[in-house]
């Protein structure tokens, strides 16, 4: 199709920055503009000349600024269809004005609920107008060009001055779902907003950006990551984040928000699970000792703390392979040793996971489900057994139940005094998790008499806490809820093992 001139433009924006450029352009190409309070100021301030919409309408802005384009004449003049004959012969009837470029944007809805605004602040950035015109503009894309975010402005720029103020339909096509992307984006944050109670269950999410991966979990599978990452990481070093790497990053943040912060804390994790974990006065001792768990998985792994990686921390790390290192800082010596491997991953951790919910696709649908943000306290273990846990056991307990709630079901951990041994990951039997455990620990020679260890999920049978005992096994925590439970109490009461019940299953699938 013939490309299309601009000759006549509407602009009215919340936000004016780079806009100078585009209306500089606008008037070497002789394009008549329209516009609206602020944003017409803006336009004569640079000496273009500017019609007010108020002009065409008759009518001034209304009722504190909520109406100002909402008339026929405005919306008849991007409507009408230019080819369509009876379009045509109705904007003249009525001296409708044509305009062929839409230039809006919308309130800051987000950002105005994301300040902690009262509400009768956010409702007011509900906008009304500027999304009806963004609408209305890419609805008629054949005959209009809508720019629906200051995101756009380069692009807009680039054609008015490449094409002499000329568009083609598909140029007109991609902005208008460039415009429907915007407001469908912004009807969500809305919905979510008055819907925050979940009142209404729906299942309505928008990330708003996104960034192409090298590929998926696998390279025949394409990979995506929508949402804006950035303002949780800043990335110091490496290669590009794999769509595993994220994955493995989301379990490794996860896993160290079960853990105080004023307590060095170091995990290594591979495929989602936690190979080594532990706590110590520093961050090398801890991780020292969360690598001694599993000196084979860590190698390629993805490792995470909760302080400040120094030099100490760095020059052991650096004798490592591993894929991505996450802290909430460095400093300058560290990543003068850490940066040396121009592919490693560096991650600043700048914030928590703030979500409340997760969710995936599933069969034809989607399942949502409450993040699980019930961490295991001290005082929410339940002494069933004669035997008592001594005060270090039952600090080792919690420190073993945050671990298997981060770990595949079914999962059996086992640690003694702030440090992972060995666990059993993703069995499809329990006795099968613990034996795993059992071996694992072995083959790295840790000592397991004395340790303690913790279950995702109830016994069924004491066949667990039978071979649990025989290994060494001394307090045991887990959720309870069998109905055979007695069973299992009456094994520890016979072989003097303490044992804890704490209400709480924590399956990860």
């Amino acid at each position: 199709m013939v490309p299309k001139k601009i000759t006549s433009a509407l602009i009215s924006v919340y936000y004016k920055e780079s806009l100078e450029k585009i209306v500089q352009i606008l008037q070497q190409l002789d394009v008549k503009i329209y516009s609206t309070g602020g944003t017409q100021d803006f336009i004569e301030k640079l000496g273009v000349d500017v019609t007010a919409v108020e002009d065409i309408t008759g009518y001034p802005s209304i009722l504190g600024g909520r109406v100002k384009t909402l008339h026929p004449k405005v919306f008849g003049g991007i409507l009408y269809r230019r080819e369509h004959e009876q379009d045509v012969m109705e904007s003249t009837s009525y001296e409708i004005p044509p305009i062929d470029l839409v230039i809006v944007d919308l309130y800051p809805f987000e950002e105005t609920v994301a300040s902690g605004a009262p509400e009768e602040d956010i409702i007011e950035k509900i906008d009304i107008g500027g999304i009806s015109l963004i609408r209305a503009a890419a609805k008629n894309y054949k005959d209009v060009l809508i720019v629906a975010s200051r995101n756009q402005y380069a692009s807009l720029e680039l054609l008015l001055q490449d094409r002499n103020g000329e568009t083609t339909l598909t140029e007109r096509k991609l902005f208008a779902a460039h415009a429907f992307d915007v407001t469908s984006h912004y009807d969500t944050s809305i919905f979510r907003y008055f819907n925050k109670e979940d009142v209404l269950h729906r299942f309505k999410q928008s990330a708003g950006e996104s960034r192409i991966l090298r590929y998926g979990e696998n390279p025949h599978q394409q990979g995506l990551f929508y949402g804006k990452l950035e303002e949780m990481f800043s990335q110091l070093n490496g290669k590009e984040l794999s769509y595993n790497n994220l994955v493995d990053v989301d379990a490794a943040v996860c896993l160290m928000e079960e853990f105080d912060p004023a307590e060095p804390a170091f995990a290594i994790l591979k495929h989602t699970n936690a190979c080594g974990v532990a706590t110590g006065r520093n961050i090398k001792e801890a991780y020292l000792k969360a690598f001694a768990a599993d000196t084979i998985s860590a190698f390629g792994g993805v490792l995470i703390t909760n302080q400040p990686v120094d030099l100490q921390a760095a020059e052991e790390l650096n004798k490592l392979f591993f894929e991505v290192l996450i802290a909430p800082d460095f400093t300058d010596d560290a990543l003068r040793v850490l940066t040396t491997k121009k592919n490693r991953i560096l991650l600043l951790q700048k914030q928590q996971i703030t979500e409340k919910k997760q969710f995936k696709s599933l069969l034809n649908g989607v399942i949502e489900q409450d993040r699980d943000l019930v961490t295991d306290q001290l005082e929410d273990l339940r002494a069933v057994t004669d035997c008592k846990a001594t005060a270090e056991e039952n600090v080792a307990l919690v420190f073993a139940s945050k671990i298997a709630k981060h770990t595949k079901s079914n999962t059996i951990v086992l640690a003694r005094d702030g440090q992972l041994l060995a666990s059993g990951v993703g069995q499809t039997s329990r006795v099968d998790a613990l034996n795993q455990a059992i071996e694992k620990a072995r083959s790295f020679n840790m000592d397991l008499q004395g340790a303690v260890m913790a279950s995702d999920a109830f016994f069924p049978f004491p066949d667990c806490v039978e071979i649990a005992h025989k290994a060494g096994i001394k307090a045991i925590i887990q959720p309870g809820g069998s109905i055979k439970d007695q069973e299992s109490i009456d094994y520890c009461n016979a072989h003097d093992i303490a044992m804890a019940f704490t209400g709480i299953r924590h399956f990860k699938h």
